[in-house]
């Protein structure tokens, strides 16, 4: 049975929107769950944007994750889905309760947003569709406005490729102390870049590159049936944003990215874009005002974490002008200097100048795609930069730079992902002053998986640091970083595994950077010796026959 009209206009524009984007129920109404449903919770349950007063939680029915029409099994008609939230574990002090309607407008997700929590406390939650119960999930609800807060720990995650390799990553830093996790984006990727993982061959529908809704939500499905990212999602919640991959490879604004094909064509690609903007709605725990729409979907938003910081996740992909001089590393682009090019487009970069320069926070930091601090790839007299990255964007990154330093926005701390590598640097006004002072720090994450096992220091990263001398970390393992801070001292642990062709890696910190209060720019704090080699296998596959894939 689906939804009717009729039923949609008792509820009113606002009312039937949060039924058909699974934040609410359709009044007393329920529609039951079929009798034979199986285990629809196989993609586990999430939480997100927290506040003080309380959370978005997520999951999506899809008792056959994998069938390849992308709507998980599921019967056509709406299914009632129900939640509680306790202060424990057992359920025995409920807190909250509530139902949403899974529909298959949106591969039977829900994203029920709860309010009337206490600020900056633990609770768990659990789901219901008929007989079934969910896992059980664990949230955070933030602290409340201007509320004195010693500490905040988080990690920060990027680009995790499947076919390249397993998610050992998420099953240390889902046991990690911590308050939340922020995603930079490249959560899926729309095609198989790399085939890392030693002995697993691709399914059929998964080695074509995702266009369809059918197509990118499978991608979800198959991300989301791996364990360790289902246990990350269960035990903390998440900040998320997008990058490329959860489109396609490269693309800018109303750009296709990189390719020859037939979705280049302006209007199939629009519709590519859309079908993968629902996709990532249905399967991340996004609140209703980031529900898309035929403008988008917004991702830029604000949080923040009592006195003590404010989180500004960015969008680096929906505003920006397309690549200068080809998107590639060049030297010699005059273009990226033109004050036409925006990376964010100009009322994304207003709101985040007025923001930085507005907010009484400690420690303001940015949840950033691509890299903004210079990464010059020519040891030599010339500048090599990817025009992908804020390098061919210039402009947008000294407004921004020289705002925040200008207003006195306070310690700035840029987080990024994109790169699949760890990197540590100062961030200068103007690069293309080399007397401009250092405003603000930049931490690049690795990638979960992307690229493969990796190494601690390739030739790359030797002239990364010869040439850059405002880079002062390099490592291109895989993992993730860990960031404690308090009023004193920002610390960034850089935690990476040896290999993640094969499952079961050791987890370890390999260096440890801070940031002083009132000073910017990055210090070394700790740095450990070479990793240990991954195991070998004789019939492992070959990896010459890996695709090399880009970021």
């Amino acid at each position: 049975m689906a939804l009717s009209r009729r039923e949609l206009f008792r509820f009113g524009a606002a009312g039937s929107a949060a039924v058909l984007a699974g934040t609410a129920a359709a009044g007393s109404a329920r529609f039951p769950a079929p009798r034979r449903l199986g285990d629809p919770f196989s993609l586990g349950v999430a939480s997100g944007d927290p506040a003080p007063d309380g959370v978005v939680l997520w999951t999506r029915l899809a008792p056959d994750p994998l069938a390849p029409d992308g709507l998980g099994g599921m019967p056509l008609h709406p299914v009632t889905v129900d939640y509680e939230v306790a202060d424990d574990e057992y359920f025995r002090r409920v807190v909250a309760r509530g139902s949403a309607v899974a529909t298959r407008a949106l591969g039977h997700s829900v994203h029920p947003e709860v309010h009337g929590l206490t600020p900056d406390r633990w609770y768990f939650y659990r789901f219901r569709a008929g007989s079934a119960v969910s896992p059980v999930g664990r949230t955070r609800t933030a602290p409340a406005p201007g509320q004195a807060l010693a500490r905040l720990r988080f990690a920060f995650a990027s680009c995790q490729s499947w076919s390249s390799g397993y998610y050992t990553a998420y099953e240390h830093m889902s046991r990690e102390d911590l308050d939340l996790v922020v995603h930079l984006g490249d959560y899926i990727y729309e095609r198989a870049w790399l085939r890392g993982r030693a002995g697993v061959t691709m399914g059929p529908h998964f080695r074509d590159e995702a266009v369809d809704l059918p197509g990118y939500r499978l991608r979800y499905a198959l991300y989301k049936s791996e364990q360790p990212l289902r246990a990350a999602h269960a035990a903390f919640p998440w900040l998320v944003t997008m990058d490329d991959h959860e489109v396609d490879n490269n693309w800018a604004g109303d750009a296709p990215g990189i390719g020859l094909d037939i979705w280049r064509v302006p209007a199939l690609f629009r519709g590519r874009r859309a079908a993968a903007f629902q996709a990532m709605y249905e399967h991340q725990p996004l609140r209703l005002a980031q529900s898309p729409s035929a403008a988008g979907i917004r991702l830029h938003r604000r949080f923040r974490f009592g006195d003590l910081a404010e989180i500004t996740m960015l969008d680096t992909r929906q505003y920006r002008t397309p690549q200068a001089c080809g998107g590639a590393v060049v030297s010699g682009c005059a273009e990226r200097f033109s004050p036409d090019r925006t990376i964010l487009g100009a009322a994304q970069r207003d709101w985040l100048i007025d923001g930085l320069t507005h907010s009484p926070a400690r420690w303001q930091v940015l949840g950033n795609q691509v890299g903004m601090s210079q990464n010059d790839s020519d040891p030599g007299p010339w500048v090599a930069v990817s025009t992908d990255a804020w390098d061919g964007y210039v402009a947008d990154r000294n407004a921004v730079l020289g705002a925040a330093a200008a207003r006195g926005a306070g310690n700035l701390v840029v987080i990024t992902g994109d790169r699949h590598e760890n990197q540590a640097a100062d961030l200068r006004r103007d690069y293309s002053d080399p007397g401009s002072p250092v405003v603000a720090a930049e931490f690049t994450g690795t990638s979960i998986t992307s690229n493969g096992d990796g190494v601690d220091l390739s030739d790359k990263g030797r002239g990364l640091l010869a040439a850059n001398p405002d880079v002062k970390f390099f490592n291109a393992q895989r993992g993730y970083v860990r960031v404690e801070l308090d009023h004193r001292l920002w610390r960034n642990d850089f935690r990476v595994v040896p290999y993640v062709r094969y499952p079961g890696a050791p987890i370890r910190t390999r260096a440890s950077y801070i940031v002083q209060d009132g000073i910017p720019g990055v210090t070394e704090a700790w740095s450990s010796g070479d990793s240990p080699a991954p195991p070998s296998a004789p019939d492992a596959v070959s990896r010459a026959d890996a695709e090399p894939g880009p970021r």
